[in-house]
């Protein structure tokens, strides 16, 4: 297993609010000292729903992958542009967007918010 580059027990974090479909949530990036993310949780208020769980699995293994060193900007690419329910105009930069699902929303928005580039599409 890769070495895991674990945050301090305190640490700086950045809350984003969002809606898409109708579905609203929140977005947690834990940072490390230099500013960079190392962990990602993702709040939805369906409590036992499938969102829920996938956005919570998703979390985790994006931070395990952060902490390990994978590139946010590979991380990033691997999920924008996916597409399931619910899906909607949200957004990103300032400027509005349609989101393809929940998790291409979130990975556009830490994509603007911290590799500082817009790709849209």
């Amino acid at each position: 297993m890769a070495d895991r580059q674990r945050l301090p027990a305190e640490r700086t974090s950045i809350t984003h609010r969002f809606e898409i479909g109708g579905l609203k949530g929140y977005v947690t990036v834990g940072l490390y000292p230099d500013g960079r993310p190392g962990e990602l949780f993702i709040r939805v208020p369906k409590t036992g729903t499938i969102e829920q769980g996938l956005c919570n699995a998703v979390g985790i293994l994006c931070s395990m992958c952060l902490q390990a060193g994978v590139p946010l900007a590979d991380i990033v690419a691997k999920f924008k542009n996916t597409k399931f329910e619910p899906s909607g105009w949200a957004a990103i930069g300032g400027e509005k967007h349609f989101a393809t699902s929940i998790l291409d929303y979130i990975f556009r928005w830490l994509e603007v918010r911290f590799l500082g580039t817009n790709q849209t599409r």
